[in-house]
């Protein structure tokens, strides 16, 4: 499988980077007052010709085309923005700075790790069944792919790399010199055909193409922009290599409702061309209410990470990871939908990446690194899905991700409760013996309608609350769905003793009760359309900071 002919599919885009990104503010609501200097916004308008004309007519050219949500990147005088404003109806949007963390170190050969994620989560049920993820891509929208062995070719050999395609600067190659070392770390989770010293396949789909989507630089500088065109690429090229899994591993604040974000919009359009979106829930927990941009939007699947708590033959002590992120989302929407390990997971890395100079105790000094993070646990199950659409190609991302949920098994301790609340763990941990096995239907996104809420002609509020006593709860169910969050939630330790005292992993969810499902009419919105709404339930949790910057995969330490 060579990646050249790519070059000869994609019509190239304009080559030019950008910084930043920023709340969707409406034209209607935003006064500029003109200076003469520059900012870059992203400015899009339901005339997208229009559009283009009052900006030729402006001598403005844009930096970025960004078709996917009828939007340019340019940069603009104030004076500028307020002309244009007058010529065509408009919403912009900062286009704030995007960082990836990282760090320099250099580590020795220390050890040969082991296979572990396959066996935890019953993947190699799959793979006795000659199931190894092939036919499918998966897309990774991250800093890149190094050419490490277990990346380039599957179980037999044959190639499987589809190369990167650059983001930022809108070019393809075969080959990517990746300085960081996440997205390398990610993808080999979820694709590694490498086998350990016993003989142990590394990657949950192995045999599963992989294509790198670069939107982060060698510094770990990029900007929404960037982010957007690489999603913009991959519906283009997504029916000629057949990608149909899109990885997200990053996270980032959120500055607007899910329906108003640009990048939340692009992500959007994917799950609505068939591909199935992967996103990391952040690694910002264990408080609610920190799930972060793109894996609020309610459509996808957001991801939450667990751990085996460093004994793999003991499932009684597993947990959830502390710096797992927790809904529920500002438009009241259950997040994560489920969890996967990530804790301490073995995967490729080059021993000169950032990452492995920063920390060079977690690299064996030869190309394997350990690394936890939500980032990780994404990586599991963008293979899991992978392994779901080699069994059945015909499967939407719906029904993906209903299966999913429902095939879950549920965190709950001997007497039967739940361990932890729905809000941390989503359904529970993944499991790709019952995902496979799994006839659930209708059990996801079915009270959602995501080309109205594209359209702008309706969007969506999920079924959290909050009580007099400032507790999350699910409207309609039980005081099981109550997660009381006085005085423990931010006490790591407390939490973990008591919550996971002889914990029991197992289904326990009823397909017909999910808590996904979301039956509230819009005049019914928990979250309005501005922040001084009186009737704002989660109001003092708001704190929007436009300084802040979405990163892919802040460090954290080995859970």
């Amino acid at each position: 499988m060579s990646f050249k002919s790519i070059n000869r599919i994609i019509k190239p885009f304009t080559m030019l980077s950008v910084i930043g990104l920023s709340a969707w503010l409406v034209n209607s609501v935003f006064v500029v007052k003109p200076t003469d200097s520059t900012q870059s916004y992203i400015i899009s308008s339901n005339n997208y010709q229009l559009l283009q004309t009052a900006l030729e007519e402006l001598n403005a050219k844009p930096s970025h085309e960004l078709p996917i949500i009828n939007a340019f990147a340019v940069n603009l005088t104030e004076f500028e923005l307020n002309s244009l404003r007058k010529k065509v109806r408009i919403k912009f949007s900062e286009n704030y700075s995007v960082k990836l963390a990282g760090g320099r170190a250099w580590g020795k050969r220390k050890w040969q790790p082991k296979a572990m994620v396959p066996d935890y989560i019953d993947a190699t049920s799959a793979h006795h069944a000659n199931n190894f993820g092939g036919g499918v891509t998966i897309g990774f929208l991250d800093t890149g792919l190094d050419q490490l062995s277990g990346l380039g070719n599957d179980l037999y050999g044959r190639d499987k790399a589809w190369g990167t395609y650059d983001a930022i600067n809108n070019s393809v190659s075969n080959y990517d010199d990746e300085a960081s070392g996440h997205g390398t770390h990610v993808a080999s989770i979820a694709a590694n055909s490498d086998y350990d010293v016993y003989g142990k396949i590394y990657g949950v789909a192995p045999n599963a193409a992989i294509v790198g989507i670069k939107a982060f630089d060698a510094n770990g500088q990029a900007t929404y922009a960037d982010v957007i065109r690489g999603i913009d690429w991959a519906l283009q090229v997504k029916d000629q290599i057949n990608l149909k899994v899109l990885n997200m591993s990053f996270s980032g604040p959120v500055r607007s409702n899910y329906w108003d974000d640009p990048l939340n919009l692009a992500v959007m359009k994917a799950w609505q061309a068939g591909i199935v979106v992967v996103a990391s829930a952040g690694n910002t927990g264990p408080d609610p209410m920190t799930i972060g941009v793109p894996g609020n939007v309610p459509y996808i699947i957001t991801v939450g990470a667990m751990t085996d708590n460093f004994t793999t033959t003991d499932a009684y002590d597993d947990k959830l990871a502390t710096f797992s992120a927790a809904g529920p989302t500002y438009e009241g929407f259950v997040k994560p939908e489920i969890l996967a390990p990530g804790g301490h997971l073995s995967g490729l890395m080059s021993y000169d990446s950032q990452i492995v100079v920063e920390h060079p105790e977690y690299h064996d000094g030869g190309r394997y690194f350990e690394m936890s993070g939500t980032s990780q646990a994404a990586g599991v199950i963008s293979g899991v899905v992978a392994l779901m659409l080699t069994d059945n190609p015909t499967l939407t991302p719906d029904q993906v991700k209903c299966r999913l949920i429902a095939s879950a098994h549920t965190a709950r301790t001997e007497s039967g409760s739940l361990a932890y609340s729905v809000f941390q763990q989503g359904a529970g941990v993944v499991n790709v013996s019952d995902a496979l096995n799994s006839s659930a239907v209708d059990c996801a996104n079915t009270d959602l309608n995501i080309t109205q809420d594209l359209a702008g002609e309706q969007h969506f509020s999920g079924p959290a609350n909050i009580n007099d006593d400032g507790n999350f709860y699910i409207e309609g169910l039980g005081d099981e769905y109550i997660w009381d969050i006085t005085g423990s939630v931010t006490d790591s330790e407390t939490t973990n003793d008591v919550e996971i005292d002889r914990l029991i992993w197992k289904t326990g969810f009823n397909v017909d009760r999910l808590i996904w499902k979301t039956n509230l009419e819009v005049d019914r919105l928990i979250w309005k359309t501005n922040l001084e709404v009186d009737r704002l339930i989660w109001k003092t949790n708001v704190d929007f900071n436009n300084n802040e910057e979405i990163k892919v995969n802040n460090w954290v330490e080995q859970q």
